[in-house]
């Protein structure tokens, strides 16, 4: 980047304070410029197609499409584009979808202050930003069979207090066929109980209640 070169950014969060708050940031550092602002997942593709921003700061959970769908749409059609996904969420399945989707950085909201600019100038040289801990978790996620859609729906009706029959009756399969789904979703999480598989869901963000 020349000296008279700025890193031209978009950002993206659907509430006015916390979008203010970031451009304000950004403000500070000469070699950065926010050339757009979005409020939604659309919105943030509509901005990227408009000025091709060479950074797409994302909120995770943004209404119309934000999230996974956006991130791939931009990167689809902006693959030189970095994207960092900041969100208030630490759970490992929205951080790994956000990775799995193209994303080059992830800051949580509570740290931004500290990291936001090192994470931009990082991503805009073509690394990632991926806090250590957080790095640590998504090896550990990515060692670890994912459930299937089906046994994510016996997951959320277990944290619902569903029984067994009450699971099959409203998924509309056998009582075997719920145990069948609970013992792998035993397995693939590494845990010995109902009770505990529904904790550690909900940590990672696969189920929410």
């Amino acid at each position: 980047m020349h000296a008279d070169e700025k890193i031209r950014i978009l950002v993206a969060d659907d509430h006015y304070i916390v979008r203010t708050g970031l451009v304000s940031l950004i403000g500070t550092a000469g070699d950065m410029l926010v050339v757009c602002q979005a409020n939604s997942g659309k919105s943030a593709i509509e901005q990227s197609r408009a000025h091709q921003p060479d950074i797409a700061l994302l909120d995770l959970r943004m209404p119309e499409g934000g999230g996974a769908p956006t991130i791939k749409a931009i990167k689809s059609e902006f693959p030189d584009c970095g994207i960092i996904v900041f969100s208030a969420f630490n759970g490992d399945e929205d951080i790994f979808r956000a990775f799995d989707a193209g994303a080059n950085g992830y800051i949580l909201k509570s740290s931004i202050g500290d990291d936001l600019l090192d994470a931009i100038r990082e991503v805009y040289a073509g690394r990632k930003w991926i806090p250590r801990d957080v790095s640590s978790r998504l090896a550990i996620r990515k060692t670890h069979e994912t459930l299937t859609p089906r046994e994510i729906e016996v997951l959320s009706e277990i944290a619902h207090g569903k029984s067994n029959k009450e699971i099959a009756s409203q998924l509309q399969i056998s009582d075997y066929t719920v145990k069948d789904h609970i013992k792998n979703i035993l397995g693939k999480m590494q845990v010995a109980a109902r009770t505990e598989a529904v904790t550690v869901a909900i940590q990672r963000g696969i189920i929410e209640i």
